[in-house]
């Protein structure tokens, strides 16, 4: 079996080094030739691909890219490696995208006859690496069914969570909730400032109380640090808060408070801190 992966950024790549790792036959694509390379070190069953076209022939191909924009214009359109793949293969989609997009890449699968799972990922680039990243995946039951132990290679747990629809607003929603946490770290430990309390004594005090939270335990302490080294990109964040935010538009829900770690994101963001982590935006809470 011939599989294909489009994206090797920081997620990407490990999930496509764990398909190598177990011995698949991976041509690896992506934009940096450094990714590549990083890639392909992890075994010999890899190889790299010239272009998009030449995973044509892949028998399961997989994309994990930043925007629905970018899954659009890879895979959609007459142009696009949809087109070229062969009746009957898979294709599976790992990034963070909308419901919607996610539907209409669906939509294309099927007038293809082409499998199709929409498989967002739940913690970070440490967890993919290691195989122990949380896979929630979306489509067709006996899709999932039969491409499961392929997920299996890349990823645990795997959830079944229903239609596109659903995995993919799981995750927004996931992902909202925790960068609305951030935001709100950020703020706890700016008036923690105001009060006379040292940075890293509010990280380290607030995992003995109710404040504790996953992104506290994790964040807090890179704040204290002033690391802003980029694990999750502040413009990824936006990203995912921006569409989780137009995802509850749609759906006549005013989420309040996300919206106001959006502002917050959107704020870094113009400040020039999009490449440093998402705790970077405590540069602009005062």
């Amino acid at each position: 079996m011939l599989f294909g992966f489009i994206g090797l950024g920081n997620m990407g790549g490990g999930l496509a080094r764990n398909l190598i790792r177990a011995g698949k036959d991976v041509l690896a694509y992506d934009l940096s030739q450094e990714a590549i390379e990083k890639t392909l070190a992890a075994g010999t069953s890899g190889k790299a691909a010239g272009a998009v076209e030449d995973l044509a022939d892949a028998d399961v191909v997989f994309t994990s890219l930043p925007l629905p924009s970018h899954i659009e214009q890879v895979m959609l359109g007459p142009d696009g490696l949809l087109a070229a793949m062969k009746t009957g293969a898979a294709y599976i989609d790992v990034s963070t995208i909308d419901p919607q997009s996610a539907r209409k890449v669906s939509n294309a699968c099927e007038a293809l006859s082409i499998r199709f799972l929409a498989c967002p990922l739940g913690k970070n680039p440490a967890a993919a690496e290691k195989a122990e990243e949380p896979i929630f995946a979306g489509g067709k039951k006996e899709t999932y069914e039969e491409l499961k132990e392929i997920l299996q290679i890349v990823g645990d747990p795997v959830y079944y969570m229903g239609e596109v629809e659903a995995s993919q607003a799981f995750k927004l929603i996931s992902n909202m909730m925790g960068m609305t946490n951030v935001a709100v770290i950020a703020e706890g430990i700016r008036l923690g400032e105001k009060a006379g309390i040292a940075p890293s004594l509010m990280a380290e005090l607030i995992e003995e109380t109710g404040g504790k939270s996953f992104q506290s335990a994790l964040r807090a302490p890179w704040i204290a640090n002033g690391d802003f080294a980029p694990r999750f990109g502040l413009d990824l964040a936006l990203k995912d808060v921006r569409l989780g935010c137009e995802m509850a538009n749609q759906w006549n829900k005013d989420p309040r408070l996300m919206k106001v770690a959006l502002d917050y994101f959107k704020q870094a963001n113009a400040a020039g801190f999009g490449g440093d982590d998402c705790n970077a935006v405590y540069k602009v809470i005062e």
